[in-house]
Parts: structure tokens; sequence; C-alpha cells
């Protein structure tokens, strides 16, 4: 049987590949993860220190993808055994095969690597954990792994494993007191029983002398309103 690798490393940001995009060329190289598959279009995990692939893990989908994609006709009982996005994206003419890689390719300058399995694991502590990226937030951290792979719910994956990260919940740990719960407010059943206030603050036109704030006063039975001309001193004045 064939031997099977997978491995990772930067491609060249030349004409030549799919991914090429000219304004980062000649600065960052562009990361993707080559498989080679076997013969029935299995994909198999392999485990660092092994020299050959286990067959227990496949991928039904890229399997099936594979066989479509190196067609000369379309089948329509392949795909019908596709679920979404992958089959939509396929229709769209989204995938390609260059060199042993499969590209989805989105607009005109970037593709991204489909992958499945412990991939998304290495791809997402990578593109999130490692030093060089330093736990950004959760939007920068979805357009480099926007940029790298794809994969179904990608980004509700990416959501939840960075609201799981415990380096970022201790460092972005919120301080003071905690918020009080939401009490329910009882309609009123007569006037003056609940109202609301609110300050209006200026700056307003006039000198030290004139009103630089409005209190308004909501009766939360018929909304009726009253506003009050305050200064800024008096605030707790009035509240007492």
């Amino acid at each position: 049987m064939q031997k099977s690798y997978q491995c990772r490393w930067p491609l060249d940001n030349v004409r030549s590949n799919p991914p090429y995009d000219p304004e980062v060329a000649a600065k960052i190289p562009i990361h993707f993860i080559e498989i080679y598959r076997r013969q029935n279009f299995r994909f198999s995990e392999w485990a660092p220190g092994s020299d050959t692939l286990d067959s227990g893990n496949t991928d039904s989908e890229c399997g099936i993808l594979l066989q479509l994609l190196q067609q000369k006709y379309r089948s329509s009982k392949l795909e019908s055994q596709m679920e979404e996005p992958w089959l939509r994206a396929y229709k769209d003419n989204k995938f390609l095969i260059v060199d042993g890689l499969l590209y989805h390719i989105e607009k005109h300058t970037s593709a991204l690597t489909v992958v499945d399995g412990d991939h998304i694991s290495l791809i997402l502590k990578e593109c999130h954990d490692f030093p060089y990226v330093g736990h950004m937030s959760e939007d920068m951290t979805k357009e480099r792994v926007g940029s790298t792979a794809l994969w179904p719910k990608w980004e509700q994956e990416l959501s939840e494993y960075i609201n799981n990260c415990e380096r970022c919940q201790k460092a972005n740990r919120k301080h003071g007191k905690k918020y009080g719960l939401l009490q329910h407010i009882e309609e009123p059943k007569n006037p003056q029983e609940t109202i609301n206030m609110d300050w209006v603050t200026g700056p307003f036109p006039g000198g030290r002398e004139n009103y630089n704030s409005c209190l308004i006063i909501v009766d939360t039975f018929g909304n009726s309103m009253r506003s009050l001309p305050c200064h800024k001193e008096d605030t707790a004045i009035i509240l007492e």
C-alpha cells in the first residue's frame, strides 16, 4: 500500500501559486497543509514520530470532493452525497487541486486550505496561541484563520476556542464590582408610584450663572414628563 504523509511548510508567494497576493509578495510566506491521499480517496491523520498513516480516521466529504474534481464530467450521484457549504462551493468552481494541495478560492487573490480533524486544533493554536501571534482579539484571529483554512462552521468554532482560552480569560479579566442582577419592575397602578430619572448635560449656551444641565423625570404610569433646570453642582442636593 502506498505510504501517505502530511506536512506543513511555506509556499513561495509567486504568480504560479493560486493564493498569490501581490500586496504581500516578498513579505510573508503562505502556509498550507498538504495531504497525500490513498487510492480509496480516504484521508487519515498522521501522528508525529510515525512514518505511516492510521487508516481509521477518514474524511468522506473530502473524498467525494476529490472524486468530483478529478472527473471530466459532473456526477449527480456524488453531488447528492455532499452537504452544504461544500456542495455550493463546488458548484461555484471554488475548489482547485494544484500539486497535491486542495484550495478553496476566495475572490481573486486568496485561497483557503480545506482541513479536517486535528488540523483544526493545530490551525487554531497557531493562529491564536503561538508567541508570534500574541493571543489577538477574535476579529484579528478570524482574519488569520480565514486566510489559512476552511471548514464548516469555522467562525463559530473559532469563537468558542477564544472564549475558552485560559490565558485570554486571565488577561482580560474584568475588575471592579460585579454587575447586579436585573430586577423585574412591576407595572404601576397609580400615578407617581414608579418614576424614571435621567440627566441631560451641556454644554449649554450662557454664562457661569446660567443652568448647565437638566433633570428629566418621567412618571411610568402615564408617561408624563417633567424637566428641571439644574446646575451640575446641584446633583447631590437634588438626589437627597
